[in-house]
């Protein structure tokens, strides 16, 4: 496509851009716009404009400011924060959970001691050792079938061990696989059970 030499012949013909074979005052030879500036030097301004705005949204979401403005969004918009987290590709979750990791130590490591705690305290003494394995099997199953289907599959209790109205045990019967997916839905709730 030709294009006009100057801006006053592109201001006269409408086009938005011209050019006139020679560099720029940062040493691009490229399209100007007509209004505005050489588009390499723009890009330029752009790609610094977008790292200063991620640097400074960085620091702002780690301000005291910017840790309860997420905490308020979260708490109006719990229902939409959730769906977009179970409908992005388990690729991005997987990232996100890893980076979230590194960056929380402590948190992690609190976490997993409060789910040791809760498991033990809810694991009745009079389990037998293969009922203690027939549990080992069920993580272990759940493990596979996240492998095979690269969709996240989790342990579930069918009674919650900190339910609305009742809590379960850590025990065989009271387990069953089911997808991350579902098992966020379901949360602390005691769903209804097919009766036989």
């Amino acid at each position: 496509m030709d294009y006009p030499t100057t801006r006053e012949e592109a201001k006269k013909t409408g086009s938005k851009y011209y050019f006139t074979g020679q560099p720029c005052k940062h040493g691009h030879i490229a399209l100007r716009k007509t209004k505005g500036s050489c588009v390499e030097c723009l890009k330029v301004e752009w790609a610094e404009n977008t790292v200063k705005r991620a640097e400074y949204f960085k620091q702002y979401n780690k301000s005291k400011a910017g840790q309860e403005a997420k905490r308020d969004y979260y708490e109006k918009n719990k229902d939409v924060v959730k769906l977009k987290a179970m409908t992005r590709p388990n690729e991005q979750r997987q990232q996100y959970r890893k980076a979230w990791k590194e960056t929380h130590p402590e948190e992690v490591k609190a976490n997993n001691k409060h789910r040791r705690d809760k498991h033990k305290k809810a694991t009745p003494i009079w389990l037998t050792a293969e009922q203690k394995n027939q549990i080992k099997q069920m993580y272990i199953d759940a493990m596979i079938a996240t492998k095979i289907t690269n969709t996240p599959y989790v342990v579930d209790h069918i009674i919650p061990l900190r339910g609305e109205s009742v809590c379960g045990l850590h025990v065989p019967w009271n387990l069953q696989i089911m997808s991350r997916a579902e098992n966020l839905k379901k949360s602390n709730k005691l769903l209804d059970t097919p009766k036989e």
